[in-house]
C-alpha cells in the first residue's frame, strides 16, 4: 500500500512538473521574425478542459472549406462571422454533447488512447474582452500558414474530408473524421497550440489544459 501511494505521489508531482515546465518554457524557444503586418484577428475559444480556434470568413474562406456547406453547415450565411474548429478523441466528443451525459469509457479512451475527429461549428459576432475568448491578430502569410494546419487535420477520402454521419450537437455543426490519435499527453488543447504556432504565435511547450495554453499565450505574445 505505502509503495502504491509513493508511486501515485511521484507521478502527481512528476505531472504537476511537466505541466509547469510545459506553460514556462516557450515553443520556440525565440521568437519568429515578423511575417508582415497583422490583419487577420483570430480567436481561441475555451471552456475548462477544450479549446477551439475561430477563423474570421471571407470569400476566400468559405471556398476553402466549400466542403462544410455541403455538408449541411451554414457557412455561407451572411450572419456567420466565424467558423469554429477543434480537435480531440472521437469517444470523448461524439458521447459527451453536455456534462451531464459523461460516461466511463469515453473518459477512459481520453487518458489512453483514441482517433480522432475535427469538430465545425459557425458563429456570429463574438463579444471582445471575454473570459473564455483570447483574440490574437495574425499576417496574411500566417494565416495562410493556419488554414493549411486546419485544411491538414481532416482525414481525406476520395470525395474530400470525410464526414461522420448522424454525429453533430446541432443543425449548424458537423463532424469529421481526422488525422492523429488522441490521448492524454496529445490531446485538443496541444493541437490548438500546434495551430498557434502555424500562425506565428508563440505557446508553452506542452499544454494539455486552456488554463496552461492561456497563460503561455499572455505570457510570450
Amino acid at each position: 500500500m505505502r509503495r502504491a501511494l509513493r508511486f501515485l505521489a511521484i507521478l502527481v508531482v512528476a505531472v504537476a512538473l511537466a505541466a509547469t515546465l510545459g506553460t514556462l518554457v516557450p515553443r520556440p524557444l525565440w521568437p519568429a521574425s515578423a511575417a508582415g503586418e497583422g490583419t487577420r484577428h483570430i480567436l481561441v475559444l475555451k471552456n475548462p478542459i477544450h479549446t477551439d480556434i475561430a477563423i474570421p470568413v471571407d470569400d476566400e474562406v468559405r471556398r476553402r472549406f466549400r466542403f462544410l456547406v455541403d455538408a449541411g453547415i451554414p457557412a455561407d450565411a451572411p450572419e456567420v462571422r466565424y467558423i469554429v474548429f477543434g480537435w480531440g478523441g472521437r469517444a470523448f466528443y461524439l458521447q459527451t454533447p453536455t456534462w451531464s451525459q459523461l460516461k466511463a469509457v469515453p473518459v477512459f479512451k481520453a487518458l489512453t488512447l483514441d482517433t480522432s475527429v475535427m469538430h465545425v461549428d459557425v458563429a456570429g459576432a463574438i463579444t471582445e474582452p471575454h473570459p473564455d475568448v483570447s483574440g490574437f491578430d495574425i499576417s496574411e502569410e500566417r494565416f495562410a500558414a493556419l488554414l493549411d494546419f486546419i485544411a491538414a487535420s481532416f482525414q481525406q477520402g476520395p470525395n474530400g474530408p470525410l464526414v461522420i454521419e448522424n454525429a453533430s450537437y446541432s443543425s449548424y455543426d458537423r463532424f469529421y473524421e481526422a488525422n492523429g490519435h488522441f490521448n492524454a499527453l496529445v490531446g485538443c488543447n496541444t493541437w490548438t497550440a500546434a495551430g498557434l504556432r502555424a500562425a506565428g504565435l508563440r505557446t508553452g511547450w506542452w499544454n494539455p489544459l486552456p488554463v496552461s495554453l492561456g497563460l503561455s499565450m499572455r505570457l510570450y505574445n
